[in-house]
């Protein structure tokens, strides 16, 4: 990010507009809703700019810029239409140590005007960097049409009764509050009048001393990619006041969430002390719900694909703590769309199997002649670590050795990797790969005969 965003106060400043040119007409526009003093320097103008001045809405100087023009002055816009005049007039005000801004040259500005969705005192913001204004002006569109032009009418109402809300409430009974303000309950008693915004105010701020009551969802992150997020879980993400999220969980999708909301990490990692017991983790959420806390317990993938949810769950409810499940697309899903494979299919297999490498004890007592059937397919989570003890297993009870086998690793993330072979190479292969990081292991799941996923015997794709 070049350029942060940021709401300037213009009350009693002065803007000085170099330039009587189309281009600072518009910018004049924009500069005319706000409380500031304008001045524009130029020897000549549009006929509105005249008018304008003729009016008394800005003071019109018709000569060349002069740099005691900058005296005094909070920022310049600059469009005179010859390049090296604005380049020259940009130095001096960037000297001057003024916000600048020249008209569709980055180069020679400090300051960008965003593309803006005016609902006074309601504004919304939106900028490229100068890189796409076209883009820019699409987005404030769509704004646009999905907001009413009376908006700003239930926003100003809150400014009024904000007062009334006590600052001895905790933040999130306060947030609670306004959330449910703004709800399309809000927006139509803003289409009714002044009178009832302020009794579905009454009526929300009567129920705030009732106490909060906490409660816990766990919500799949998928994979990893945001945009594979459920619309559910962002809007959870966005509710939140604690977050409890897994080591994995992409950091993309973090961002996601609310500025206000604690998060937590709260990962497993296997032989290190410092990891979070999972009695831990169910004690943390139980006292954070028991305050009055939306809390989200985050997991990479799906919270019901061994994501320990059924002792969570249990945990909570001993607890009396209300808990919701939101599903993701887990990661054995994602790993068979990326192989552009389905995870069944009529002749080859019925069924599919998931497994997972974590606890060596149960996963040395699964039916190790069943999976190595011909036409078994299933899938290891968290398998790196033991594929040699997986083709052991597998060829000591009948599988063919050349089973194919696909790796996914980092699926759907910018990184991921995919790998495919035989089974009697699957150690090799993930070895030749370098393959560390969370990864399926499909078995028995041929490979794509796509021709956008390379080929590559015991090779990396």
């Amino acid at each position: 990010m070049n350029y942060f965003p940021v709401f300037l106060d213009l009350r009693d400043a002065d803007l000085l507009f170099v330039g009587g040119t189309e281009d600072i007409l518009a910018k004049l526009r924009l500069a005319l809703k706000t409380k500031a003093r304008l001045t524009v320097v130029a020897d000549e103008a549009e006929d509105e700019i005249r008018a304008l001045a003729q009016a008394g809405r800005l003071n019109w100087m018709p000569r060349f810029f002069e740099p005691d023009d900058l005296k005094q002055k909070r920022m310049v816009y600059i469009a005179t239409g010859s390049p090296v005049a604005d380049s020259i007039v940009s130095r001096f005000a960037r000297e001057a140590g003024l916000l600048v801004n020249v008209v569709d040259d980055p180069a020679n500005s400090n300051t960008i005007t965003a593309a803006m969705v005016d609902r006074d005192p309601l504004v919304i913001a939106i900028g490229t960097e100068g890189a796409a204004p076209v883009l820019a002006r699409r987005l404030k569109a769509e704004l646009e049409e999905r907001l009413s032009p009376r908006l700003g009418r239930l926003v100003a109402a809150a400014a009024k009764l904000r007062a009334r809300v006590s600052h001895d409430l905790p933040s999130n009974i306060r947030r609670s509050l306004w959330d449910r303000f703004f709800s399309p309950k809000g927006e139509a008693a803003e289409l009714a009048g002044e009178a009832a915004i302020e009794a579905h105010f009454n009526a929300l701020l009567a129920g705030v001393d009732a106490p909060r009551q906490g409660r816990v969802i766990l919500v799949g992150a998928g994979p990893g990619d945001p945009e594979l997020l459920t619309l559910k879980a962002r809007k959870a993400l966005h509710e939140a006041d604690v977050i409890l999220h897994d080591r994995l969980v992409d950091p993309r999708i973090l961002e996601l969430a609310r500025r206000e909301a604690r998060m937590v990490e709260v990962g497993k990692t296997s032989g290190k002390e410092s990891s979070w017991k999972q009695s831990e983790i169910e004690a943390l959420m139980i006292e954070e719900a028991r305050g009055g806390a939306t809390v989200i317990r985050l997991k990479s993938g799906d919270p019901m694909v061994f994501g320990r949810a059924d002792e969570e769950i249990a945990a909570l409810e001993a607890a009396a703590i209300p808990v919701d499940v939101i599903p993701g697309i887990t990661a054995a899903v994602a790993a068979s769309a990326a192989l552009k494979q389905s995870l069944t299919r009529r002749g080859r297999n019925s069924s599919f199997t998931l497994l997972t490498a974590r606890d060596m004890q149960s996963f040395a007592e699964y039916d190790w002649h069943s999976l190595s059937a011909k036409g078994s397919v299933f899938a290891i989570y968290m398998g790196v670590e033991a594929c040699a003890f997986v083709q052991g297993r597998l060829l000591a009870h009948g599988a063919a050795p050349d089973t194919p086998v696909s790796i996914v690793e980092n699926v759907s993330r910018t990184h991921q990797v995919i790998c495919t072979g035989t089974l009697d190479g699957l150690s090799q292969l993930v070895h030749r790969a370098g393959i560390h990081g969370p990864a399926i292991i499909f078995i028995g799941l041929a490979k794509t005969a796509s021709a956008s996923l390379p080929q590559l015997s015991q090779g990396v794709a």
